[in-house]
Order: structure tokens, then C-alpha cells, then sequence
């Protein structure tokens, strides 16, 4: 997994608390080899727009930010979990592309707070399936911008990531936001 492999490294087990039974409904989700899901609803921005030098330098990969404009966080492609950490979680995709769905923007200080996980670690989700419910007040009450962050964490292993829509558009969770290209 590369670079994202050494931030679970250090991040197992913290906020990895179980899956919430009371999930929501999972949404239809426009799931196809080499392309990733809106994981929520909102305004789509470019990874350089987000308000993080960590994401906006694309540290943890390429990818885009949505500033949502609901409280359901779902899987932007199908695939196991790798990783929960309350407010982020891991995906290994069933076509080999590795995602980090990150809410907001050091959301790590709220030690969970404010954050309902419905999925663990080791799960196989489909795409569109409920991940988590982020407390959108909770979060801007904590200081924290609360876009919601897709990167694909071993964009390495790809001749490009692209969004698939244009910048500042608004989407529905499920629809096509990024693409991946293989070599």
C-alpha cells in the first residue's frame, strides 16, 4: 500500500470501535473499474483547494474534496476496509485502487467525537454502502472544516488520477467524481 501503509501502520486500532448496526440505507452508486464514487453530496472541489497542506500538496495521493451537503459518508468504490479511524477510513478496492475517505480537516483531535462508524475493519463494502455519519455541527463547533476528502492513496501505481467532473460542481453521493489510468 506504500504511503497510506505506514499511516495505518500507526493508526490501527485508534477509533476502530465496530460497526454501528443502525446503518442507513446504502445509495446507487455508478461503480465501475478505474472509478470512484462521490462519498457524499455536495459541492466537488480540487485536491489543491483543500484547506490542508497534507491533501492539498496531495501527500496522500490525488483525488478531490467535497464540502457535503449531508451527514452520510459511503464508500466510493467496492472493496475491504482497511483501516477506521472515526473520522477516516481505508479501502482496498476490488480493482486494486486504495482509497482514504477522510471528513474534514483535523478532525483527528475530536478523538471520534462526532462520528458514527458503520463499518470495521476487514469488512467487504459495496460502493454506495453507508460508512459513516459525521455530526456536521460537531465538527465546525471543533474549528474544523468538514470537506469531505477522497484520495487515492497509491496514485503511484497509476499513469494519472483525475477528477471526472468539473471543479465546483455540485454532485449526488454515488456519481462518478475520479477517475483512475492505468499505464
Amino acid at each position: 500500500m506504500g504511503l497510506f501503509d505506514r499511516f495505518i501502520r500507526s493508526s490501527v486500532g485508534k477509533g476502530d470501535s465496530g460497526a454501528d448496526s443502525a446503518a442507513p440505507a446504502s445509495v446507487k452508486a455508478s461503480a465501475m473499474r478505474d472509478v470512484l464514487c462521490a462519498p457524499v453530496s455536495g459541492r466537488v472541489i480540487r485536491m489543491a483547494d483543500v484547506p490542508d497542506p497534507v491533501f492539498s500538496q496531495e501527500v496522500l495521493g490525488k483525488g478531490c474534496a467535497i464540502w457535503p451537503d449531508t451527514d452520510i459518508v459511503y464508500a466510493p468504490l467496492s472493496g475491504s476496509i482497511t483501516v477506521v479511524m472515526g473520522h477516516a477510513v481505508g479501502i482496498s478496492g476490488d480493482d486494486g485502487t486504495e482509497v482514504l475517505v477522510h471528513i474534514g480537516v483535523d478532525t483527528v483531535d475530536m478523538n471520534g467525537a462526532g462520528f458514527t462508524g458503520f463499518v470495521k475493519t476487514g469488512d467487504h463494502v459495496d460502493a454506495g454502502q453507508p460508512l459513516i455519519r459525521m455530526d456536521r455541527l460537531a465538527i465546525r463547533a471543533a474549528g474544523h472544516p468538514d470537506c469531505v476528502v477522497l484520495a487515492v492513496s497509491n496514485t503511484d501505481s497509476f499513469a494519472d488520477v483525475e477528477l471526472a467532473v468539473e471543479g465546483e460542481v455540485s454532485v449526488l453521493a454515488g456519481s462518478p467524481v475520479v477517475t483512475v489510468r492505468r499505464s
